[in-house]
């Protein structure tokens, strides 16, 4: 499992719908599973779930991406999953590792461009 967390600025419904397109064109089998969303007083969180083949590991992993905002602060946690092919321990991260750089790359990349 490979994490990655980042506070930005910006507009929350901008950057959902930015990330949904980065993650889902980044590669051409990565889909989106599912999501769900949320908005508890002024707060939004819009939770997401990508999946993708991993070319490296030969198998599927998988991106969970929590999104809060509040007015034009962002906050977001990324993790990946899956990809091992060990019963007991963790071996051949490669793909969660990847998975994980792209979902970083395009968020500093929206954070660098406001």
């Amino acid at each position: 499992m490979a994490k990655y967390e980042n506070t930005l600025t910006g507009n929350f419904d901008d950057f959902v719908r930015y990330m949904d397109n980065a993650i889902t064109s980044g590669s051409m089998t990565a889909t989106f599973e599912d999501g769900s969303d949320f908005t508890v007083s002024n707060a939004r969180v819009s939770v997401r779930v990508y999946e993708r083949y991993s070319m490296i590991g030969g198998n599927r992993v998988s991106l969970n991406l929590t999104i809060l905002g509040i007015k034009d602060q962002i906050a977001v946690s990324a993790i990946t999953s899956g990809g091992s092919q060990a019963m007991f321990f963790k071996i051949n991260t490669f793909g969660e590792e990847a998975f994980l750089d792209e979902c970083a790359s395009a968020i500093d990349h929206y954070s660098s461009a406001k």
